[in-house]
């Protein structure tokens, strides 16, 4: 190793190099030399002409490969490389691990603003009126796709066993009749309703939402927390009300453009974590004002067409805001605007004169639909 003696004058400094100019991939070797004084480090090609560094002014860069050359750059030098196979000249240069400063900081500044307002700008309105007007064009039968392909994601995104297992669909025989017939009440008030597909999650989460194509999921645990058929039948209603405005095939189309978005920003180009962000959009999707007071309407009208009390949705509704809160399960599901507490009061509107209700279930239709997942 070179020793240098304190007041007298560095040895001289001689070694080989590979040195890359930024423009081409090959690499050029290189005479390596240090010129003292003016402290230059001298670089010299054949058939090129000579580059002289400063040595105040050189930076090492970490070797990712196998850690043992020396790479070093000059400050002002974003793409020009000089490799070394050995470290004496490091001895050289105390200041050569110090980082170059960030010189027109206010541009970069400026042009990270405007990236991530582009980005924003792209989720935020281009990507949903994009997918709005595609859902007017999506055929019935790859809506349907769309929806059987998301369910599969949502119950495998579920998953609390670490197994990778779906989470089960609910299919006692007795509680399907019950659902069954649940749905023709319902249904039997809409001529010419689209064919609805519903399930029930064997989850506890207090829950229920609508996807493309007609599919209706239900989660076990908002059957366990309603004291009523009526109760889940309001929610039933709600949410064929988003099916008949196709709300849950623009939410999946508007969703899938977000992440697709943010997947080319962030590099998860497989999508692993963007999947599990996806399903949990989906289930506590929350559709605009005018698409939830639609819905409302929706289901309000159709519970009295039906024979059954709309007032069952504020009940369930205002029990489980006493019990949870504004933004817990299924309370959060309906807590867009308008405010939660608006829309109770208006499911407990006033009723057509002359109104009758019926029971939906009997007392052992409903305890089976209760226990169709046990």
């Amino acid at each position: 190793m070179t020793v240098i003696r304190v007041g007298a004058a560095p040895e001289p400094y001689e070694t080989r190099g590979l040195y890359f100019d930024g423009d081409t991939a090959v690499g050029d070797l290189a005479q390596v030399s240090v010129d003292e004084p003016p402290r230059m480090l001298v670089i010299s090609r054949i058939g090129f002409a000579e580059i002289r560094w400063p040595l105040d002014d050189l930076r090492l860069l970490p070797d990712l490969g196998g850690q043992d050359l020396v790479i070093l750059r000059l400050r002002d030098d974003p793409v020009a490389r000089l490799i070394l196979d050995d470290d004496l000249l490091l001895e050289r240069l105390p200041d050569v691990r110090r980082r170059a400063p960030v010189t027109r900081r206010g541009r970069l500044v400026g042009w990270a603003v405007a990236a991530l307002g582009s980005v924003a700008l792209i989720i935020t309105v281009l990507v949903p009126t994009m997918a709005d007007q595609l859902a007017e064009y999506i055929p019935p039968e790859g809506e349907r796709a769309l929806g059987e392909t998301t369910l599969t994601q949502i119950r495998s995104a579920l998953d609390e066993s670490g197994f990778g297992q779906p989470v089960p669909l609910c299919d006692a025989p007795e509680g399907q009749a019950a659902l069954a017939k649940m749905e023709a009440r319902l249904t039997d008030q809409m001529p010419g309703h689209p064919a609805l597909s519903v399930h029930v999650l064997d989850h506890e989460m207090i829950n229920a939402f609508a996807l493309p194509g007609g599919y209706l999921v239900f989660f076990r645990g908002l059957l366990e927390a309603a004291e009523t058929p009526e109760e889940v039948a309001a929610v039933f209603a709600h949410e064929i009300g988003h099916v008949i405005s196709r709300d849950p095939t623009r939410h999946a189309l508007r969703s899938a453009g977000s992440i697709g978005v943010l997947g080319l920003v962030l590099g998860d180009f497989a999508g692993g974590a963007l999947v599990l962000f996806m399903a949990e959009r989906l289930i506590q999707a929350t559709y605009s004002r005018a698409a939830e007071a639609e819905a409302d309407a929706f289901g309000r009208d159709l519970l009295i067409k039906s024979g059954i009390d709309p007032a069952a949705m504020g009940v369930f509704f205002g029990r489980l805001q006493t019990l949870y809160g504004d933004d817990t399960g299924i309370t959060r599901h309906f807590a867009s605007h308008p405010a939660l507490s608006d829309r109770i009061l208006a499911a407990e509107g006033d009723l057509p004169e002359g109104f009758e209700t019926h029971p939906i279930l009997d007392a052992g239709e409903w305890a089976a639909l209760q226990a169709i997942c046990r």
